[in-house]
């Protein structure tokens, strides 16, 4: 779509990089409102917010690193090239819930409380930062006949040459406006929850389900196991649904 706002002498501003910026502080912005009104520690929460955001980053970098790992061996300087798009969500993910967990056991945190308030805002930061896919042309689609399907034609988007003028499935809009309805869901649910941590498990099951349906409509590489029947990431969705429906139901029956 518009992978560059704007060009001013050697300066460039990425259109995905103004996207990815503008999610991480929606996302931080929303769970410290939700934090504040829960009674939670604002400033623990705020560094709480630093180091998942930068672990974050790093984690969903290196997993693109490793799935584009040819690419970057014959172009390793723009492995920092991060504005430019090129981040994996499930690579974040793992890495900014392990950082959590480490934080919140070190200074006394419940990591349910924390997590049932961070799982929405996470959702509508995902729903911002898929636009910046759109506009860099990561995460494309396979080619359609579908009405709805977009053709990119800027070659400095990361769409292949040989797929430009190409209409194909607008897998980033699929993916943001399934983001913003679990938004809307996680966010109803959170105002009602019946124990802790239902939220977030409910995040674990809901997103890798939508996440898993989009990926049929991907013509990206992002990696395949099974002989390329799965990508990485339906593996990884497996993996999360599977832990986050055992947590879910251990932790309803410990409520009762």
């Amino acid at each position: 779509m518009h992978p560059v706002l704007f060009r001013i002498g050697p300066f460039t501003l990425h259109t995905y990089g103004v996207f990815v910026a503008a999610a991480f502080f929606l996302s931080i912005g929303l769970a410290m409102r939700e934090a504040r009104r829960r009674g939670l520690d604002p400033d623990r929460m705020l560094d709480l917010a630093f180091w998942v955001t930068l672990s974050a980053i790093v984690g969903a970098r290196l997993l693109f690193i490793v799935v584009e790992y040819r690419y970057f061996l014959e172009h390793p300087l723009r492995v920092f090239k991060i504005w430019e798009g090129g981040l994996v969500f499930y690579g974040g993910f793992l890495l900014a819930t392990a950082a959590a967990l480490v934080f919140t056991r070190r200074y006394g945190l419940d990591p349910l409380e924390v997590g049932d308030v961070v799982a929405p805002a996470l959702a509508a930061g995902q729903a911002v930062g898929r636009l910046g896919c759109l506009s860099a042309g990561c995460c494309y689609g396979k080619p359609t006949q579908v009405p709805w399907g977009i053709t990119f034609t800027d070659p400095n988007s990361l769409v292949p040459l040989q797929r430009l003028g190409v209409p194909l499935h607008p897998t980033q809009l699929y993916s943001s406006l399934g983001n913003l309805v679990l938004f809307l869901v996680l966010w109803a649910v959170l105002r009602r929850r019946a124990f802790r941590g239902q939220v977030l498990c409910l995040y674990g099951i809901l997103y890798p389900l939508f996440r898993s349906t989009v990926e049929f409509f991907r013509g990206d590489p992002r990696g395949s196991i099974l002989g390329g029947t799965v990508s990485t990431s339906q593996a990884v969705s497996a993996a999360v649904l599977v832990v986050s429906a055992v947590a879910y139901l251990r932790l309803r029956r410990r409520r009762g």
